[in-house]
């Protein structure tokens, strides 16, 4: 026995050592194709067997495999990449994120889920879909990127208010703005602007920072925010630290933006032309000789003379494109830091960022200093800890509401034959000590050096956690928020701004808001298996409270233009102060359960108190259900060829919306009327103790696919919602003491379609992805009791049963009479029989206001086609929105209506009707007259675009490039935003909405808005 031990011994040994032999060691790093960061938790595994390993905190990884064997690399949210081992003992593979990957991680209210257990609607956008665009706030970043989401920049000044609708307009009075949720905390998105033209609070929010966007749709999604999800809830998760090696990433980006249009107006020699027919006209029609000196013509002459005609110039010699000089260089430069590390216990992440940008109208410009710090520490097994942080200083160079003379876009309006500079003063033409009633309107370019409209904000948004697992599966967390925002707002006007302001000696004011707004969430997560079952589920509480005070004051008069300060005015004209706060307290509670991996079940319900409602409906109770059937689980499917998933949807749910003023349920006194000396108040406010939130049903169903190996997947989903309850103003009997009072009232809905679409085209060296999304909305009016809400210009825009939100209701024109030049409208008389009399006439007060038209698309959607091959990838996004019209008429009374006025006019005026012209649809002609002049479908214009928001081209260098100057990645790009736009629109740009004319019910007015910036830049990130 002995002897045969002895024998079989060294027989094992040399066994292994030949085994050892026939095997090697591998080692190497697995990185992200986005970022080149190191993947922690990626699972290698051989091919075929159970051998393998995860790798480390840093992406690194060792294994003992055989010389023929291959390597599988998975990991959640990204595509698996084989590799065979051959003769190498280094391997390093680049994962790219899968857009296939129905295991990706999907961030819910108050916790996660993972996208194949979705029974409700969630829009994800991730990082890589922000990066590097030359935006200021990340919504700008995210148009056209999820389906039934739109987004309206509405102007291209910096800094502006941006307009979001999820599924549609939901309110009538009350915000259609979307809830906004930076890490667990509610934040401040009103509006605190100085004049009517709103600013954005999100621009001081670092797009760099954020790590992705999750944007709830359905009320099973959204029901856990209860009443404040009626317009969906926007979740925001910034970047977090990973453990392993320290990264440092460093970005510079530079470039320039130009107006996407200009218009094109009249020179001089037209205008004058143009001008000189028009004032024979009007002379005809009121039986004026020209030579008469109280002729329109020789009104005209005259001044054409004033303005410069034959002082300055002759035609020839002067004619001043005003238009171009609304413009400026509108330089673009972004320099951006991120550090991100730690080790077992603990990760950080901090960021910098400071964002210098110009805007493209003379006088406009953004500055930005953004700071972050996220920092999470594991204290023991049980308990964790950690804060985000996030600090921003804002200085937004602002300009006056779009109607204000001052504002450059208008410039287009003055008289071509007026220089832009005083020859005698050499000042900007219209600056004292000069002739200040030239031009005939306000020269804004005076503004230049001689007006201020600052608005500085310092912005502070944190959050504090502690986590506890009680037992597995079993985790108690606590969180505190803040948003802290002081913003203030300086205007200054010198003496040489007196024709604008009417102040010959200056005025100033100086506006200081500040908004504490506070947010703590405490609730316990669970999430356990048992054998083919699986829960989780979230209990808590949320409170918030927010308090704003202002504080404004003002005055006239300043010894010089040296002084800017009220405290150096004459006179002090205005002081004021106020204060107002709200609070909620909510409890709420959802539970998910699975069975099989293939039958899915979501409870969710929410129970909310608010300040601003009565004390008889304080508290509002919203719930959710929803259900899901992986179809491709069950044995009828499991293996047919394919199909790779196929998941069936359905939810109903509850949500609200109470973003309305504070206090409306109460009845208010103002202490504002003393008399004699002696102090006093008076009511102002009719009190509604039943006074509570609007509120959302919604139902969706949704299908799920994927085939090919999930190639191509996507979404397709039908919602229907019905808002009852709106919160509206309505007229009370004048015994009451008031004319109105804060009620319920009403009802409006939203159905519509979403479509999504996801394909990996072409997959290996080289790869081509496609991601398509479309979405349509019909909103209408249900119920109104009756009443008819008017809005907008001339009362243009209403909100009235039958019809959607916000269409526009004006008499229909016709057209122009060929016989002798006169507009004509159709008359749309209902008879006595119930038909409606087309006749048409060129009496303006015999045509009723009909419907023309609706602001609101009928359809939106958005493309996005990527292209990698090795080292390069280009990215090309188109978006486009359908179906709705826009308000010219701001622009075309003065601009574009035959002479109405003495404002330059579009070229397409010079089609007006003639003797010798007489098929057109310009009307003839004539100096102050309303020959078509006056509101009507004229000026309601279709506003359908489709546009190429943005295209990126970059290049990662490659690793062996890099190493040797100790780089762990260099990528070079340049991109474009807005390159291009296909539209018939007349105007500068269809994607619209005067900042100081918008509401609910005033929907897509231009009004000499200034166009989107067409802006390339260049950049670099290095990472090391």
């Amino acid at each position: 026995m002995r002897k045969r031990l002895l024998f079989i011994l060294p027989l094992l040994v040399l066994l292994a050592q030949l085994s050892y032999a026939q095997t090697r060691l591998v080692k190497g790093q697995v990185t992200s194709s986005d970022d080149n960061a190191g993947l922690p938790g990626v699972s290698v595994s051989v091919k075929g067997r159970t051998a393998g390993t995860q790798t480390d905190a840093s992406g690194n990884f060792t294994l003992n495999v055989d010389n023929d064997a291959t390597l599988v690399f998975s990991f959640i949210g990204f595509s698996s990449v084989e590799e065979r081992v051959g003769n190498r003992s280094v391997i390093n593979v680049k994962l790219q994120a899968d857009v296939r990957n129905l295991n990706e991680v999907v961030v819910t209210g108050y916790g996660q889920q993972i996208k194949r257990e979705l029974t409700g609607n969630i829009a994800k956008i991730r990082s890589s879909d922000i990066q590097d665009q030359p935006v200021t706030t990340f919504d700008q970043a995210i148009q056209g990127k999820a389906a039934g989401v739109q987004v309206n920049t509405g102007s291209g000044k910096l800094g502006q208010g941006i307009q979001v609708r999820v599924r549609g307009q939901s309110s009538v009075s009350a915000s259609n703005q979307p809830l906004y949720v930076v890490d667990g905390t509610p934040v401040t998105t009103d509006n605190l602007s100085f004049n009517a033209a709103a600013t954005n609070p999100l621009s001081d929010i670092n797009p760099q920072d954020i790590e992705s966007v999750e944007i709830l749709k359905d009320a099973s999604a959204g029901a856990i925010y209860g009443s404040r999800a009626a317009n969906g809830v926007v979740l925001i998760t910034t970047k977090k630290g990973r453990s392993g090696r320290t990264n440092v990433t460093f970005g510079i980006q530079a470039g320039s933006s130009t107006p996407t249009r200009k218009l094109q107006f009249l020179n001089t020699s037209q205008y004058v032309d143009f001008y000189r027919q028009a004032a024979a006209n009007s002379d005809r029609i009121d039986g004026y000789a020209s030579s008469d000196p109280d002729s329109y013509t020789s009104y005209m002459e005259n001044f054409f003379q004033t303005q410069g005609l034959g002082t300055f110039g002759t035609p020839q010699q002067v004619s001043t494109n005003w238009g171009d000089l609304a413009y400026q260089a509108a330089p673009f430069q972004q320099y951006d830091m991120n550090i991100n590390g730690g080790n077992d216990k603990t990760t950080f992440y901090l960021s910098g960022q400071l964002l210098d940008q110009k805007g493209i109208l003379i006088g406009n410009a953004l500055t930005r200093y953004s700071g972050r710090i996220n920092l999470d520490h594991k204290i023991s097994d049980r308990f964790r800890v950690g804060f985000n942080t996030g600090l921003t200083r804002t200085l937004n160079k602002r300009l006056s509401g779009d109607r204000q003379f001052d504002n450059p876009v208008q410039m287009v309006a003055l008289p071509p034959m007026t220089p832009s500079t005083d020859p005698a003063t050499g000042l900007p033409v219209g600056t004292p000590p000069g002739d200040i009633s030239i031009p005939s309107y306000y020269n804004p370019i005076i503004n230049l050096g001689n007006s201020i409209f600052n608005t500085t904000v310092y912005r502070n948004i944190s959050n504090v956690y502690g986590q506890l697992g009680i037992v597995k599966g079993l985790t108690f967390r606590t969180e505190f928020g803040l948003d802290v925002l002081n913003q203030q707002e300086e205007l200054y006007s010198n003496s040489k701004t007196q024709r604008n302001t009417g102040i010959p000696g200056g005025t100033g004011s100086n506006r200081y808001s500040r908004v504490e707004n506070y947010t703590t969430n405490n609730f316990f997560n669970y999430s356990g298996t048992f054998g083919r079952h699986g829960i989780d589920g979230v209990l808590g509480m949320s409170y918030q409270q927010a308090e704003r005070k202002t504080n404004l004051a003002e005055g006239q008069d300043f010894p010089s233009d040296a002084y800017r300060q009220i405290i150096s005015a004459a006179r002090k004209t205005n002081a004021s102060s106020t204060q107002s706060n709200y609070s909620f307290l909510s409890y709420f509670v959802r539970a998910n359960y699975k069975f099989a991996d293939r039958y899915l079940l979501g409870l969710s319900a929410r129970v909310d108190g608010s300040s601003r409602f009565g004390q008889d409906s304080r508290y509002g109770f919203f719930p959710a259900v929803s259900a899901g059937w992986v179809l491709t689980e069950e044995d009828f499917l499991k293996n047919t060829r394919g199909i790779s998933f196929l998941k069936l949807r359905a939810s109903y749910g509850r949500t609200g919306n109470a973003e309305i003023d504070n206090f409306p349920q109460l009845g208010l006194f103002t202490g504002d009327a003393g008399y004699a000396g002696l102090p006093g108040q008076r009511p102002t406010q009719l009190a509604n103790p039943n006074l509570k939130w609007e509120t959302t049903d919604q139902a969706d169903i949704g299908l799920d696919f994927g085939f090919l190996n999930n190639r191509l997947n996507g979404e397709i989903d039908y919602y229907n919602k019905q808002t009852t309850g709106l919160l509206l103003n309505v007229n009370v009997p004048g015994t009451t003491g008031f004319s109105t009072q804060f009620r319920n009232v009403g009802s409006l809905e939203n159905k519509g379609f979403e479509f999504v679409l996801n394909t990996e085209n072409t997959t290996g060296a080289f790869r081509w992805t496609t991601s398509l999304n479309a979405s349509t909305n019909r909103n209408r009016v249900k119920n109104l009791q009756g009443q008819i809400i008017e809005g907008g210009l001339n009362a243009m825009s209403r909100a009235v049963e039958g019809q959607p939100l916000g269409v526009f209701f004006t008499p229909e024109y016709a057209g122009v009479d060929p016989a002798n030049g006169n507009a004509l409208w159709y008359k749309n008389v209902t008879n006595s029989d119930g038909s409606v009399d087309r006749a048409t006439t060129n009496v303006y007060n015999q045509a009723q206001r009909v419907v023309v038209g609706s602001p609101l698309p009928k359809w939106t959607g958005g493309i996005t086609n990527t292209f990698s091959y090795k080292g390069f990838s280009l990215s090309i996004f188109f978006n486009g929105v359908f179906g709705n019209k826009i308000n010219f008429y701001g622009v075309g009374r003065f601009s574009s209506a035959n002479g109405r006025f003495e404002d330059n006019q579009t070229v397409n005026q010079l089609a007006a009707w003639t003797a010798q012209n007489t098929n057109t649809d310009v009307p003839e002609a004539r100096l102050f007259f309303n020959n078509g002049a006056q509101p009507s479908s004229r000026f309601i214009l279709d506003g359908s675009f489709v546009r190429l928001r943005n295209a990126t081209l970059a290049y990662n260098l490659p690793k062996t490039l890099i190493n040797r100057a100790k780089l762990n990645t260099v990528r070079v790009f340049v991109t474009g935003l807005n390159l291009l736009t296909f539209t018939k629109y007349a105007g500068w740009d269809p994607e619209v909405n005067a900042d100081d004319i918008v509401s609910n019910i005033a929907q897509g007015y231009d009004f000499y808005t200034a166009p989107q910036a067409r802006t390339i830049t260049g950049g670099i990130n290095i990472g090391f």
